[in-house]
């Protein structure tokens, strides 16, 4: 088995689309995209139709009607890439504040290193943080301390979305257990990998806010975070 997929689910991403593919499937190790594109009503699915004339083997669209959150569109690049022959399966935002050029480092953790979940980690040296507001980085960075006080998870970044998994990881979970489809997305997917004993390990990465588009942060998405961490902890303790 071979091959990595990197998912980016997108929606209203035109102004990132072209320049984050062309990014991506240049690099030297022959990724593979799959795009989810959530209905986005400025044409972002037209655009990567246009990319697919010349990556026609390499990149791939599925749309879905609506904003549906994205946990929904990871677990259906997940489900995509399990019908097919990948070894790796990546998460990643379209609006560059994941660096393509770390691709390969995330990889590398999984190939070389022994890791069976790589996190592009945004804290575990220090604060790696361009272009946000103080406020941000200081609501980003607390949020992962408290998630790693409240579930036990040995990791300084609970809340990134940029992952490398090994196959084996997304083949164990059972996505209909899956609660969450905003920011605590992320955090259950951690959790419930470190639940069954496999390796996660961060990669230091340098974040960069977004320079075009919106960001599609809310305060119904930190809400979900903060209390889904403490009902993912309560349920793990019963189910023992």
């Amino acid at each position: 088995m071979s091959g990595s997929l990197v998912i980016i689910p997108t929606f209203n991403e035109r102004d990132n689309i072209h320049a984050i593919l062309d990014a991506v499937l240049s690099l030297s190790e022959n990724f593979h995209v799959l795009i989810i594109d959530d209905g986005s009503p400025d044409g972002t699915a037209d655009l990567v139709r246009d990319k697919q004339v010349a990556y026609s083997d390499r990149l791939f669209l599925e749309c879905r009607t609506g904003k549906l959150g994205l946990g929904t569109a990871y677990i259906h690049g997940f489900k995509w890439a399990l019908a097919r022959d990948y070894a790796h399966i990546f998460e990643m935002d379209a609006d560059f504040s994941h660096d393509p050029k770390d691709l390969p480092r995330l990889l590398e953790a999984c190939t070389l290193q022994g890791a069976d979940m790589a996190i592009g980690s945004r804290y575990s040296n220090g604060v790696n943080v361009v272009n946000w507001p103080m406020s941000r980085v200081l609501l980003s960075y607390f949020a992962s301390k408290y998630v790693r006080f409240i579930t036990g998870m040995p990791i300084h970044d609970t809340t990134a979305g940029f992952i490398c998994y090994r196959r084996s990881v997304l083949e164990a979970l059972d996505f209909e257990k899956i609660r969450f489809v905003g920011y605590a997305f992320q955090i259950e997917m951690k959790f419930r990998a470190w639940q069954k004993n496999f390796q996660l390990a961060e990669v230091p990465v340098i974040f960069t806010d977004r320079k075009l588009g919106q960001s599609k942060m809310s305060s119904g998405i930190i809400r979900e975070a903060v209390f889904g961490v403490i009902l993912l902890k309560i349920t793990s303790i019963f189910r023992k």
